[in-house]
């Protein structure tokens, strides 16, 4: 897994570790807020890496297909 999605994972992990440890109402939203922000960051840069490798995949079928 790239840095990056490793990087969002962790943010992820710790502002639900913050919503888990406060009794205040609004921290535990704004955690919560947050936590869901970097879980779409996290999942769009997986599907980005996932279409990355699909290309590479195509292009490699492709040039096995010019070569037969």
């Amino acid at each position: 897994m790239p840095a990056t999605i490793d990087f969002y994972l962790a943010r992820v992990a710790q502002c639900d570790k913050e919503a888990q440890e406060t009794n205040l109402a609004n921290v535990k939203e704004r955690c919560l807020r947050s936590k869901a922000a970097w879980q779409i960051m996290s999942d769009r840069a997986l599907l980005v890496q996932i279409d990355r490798k699909r290309q590479a995949l195509d292009k490699m079928r492709k040039k096995d297909d010019h070569l037969d």
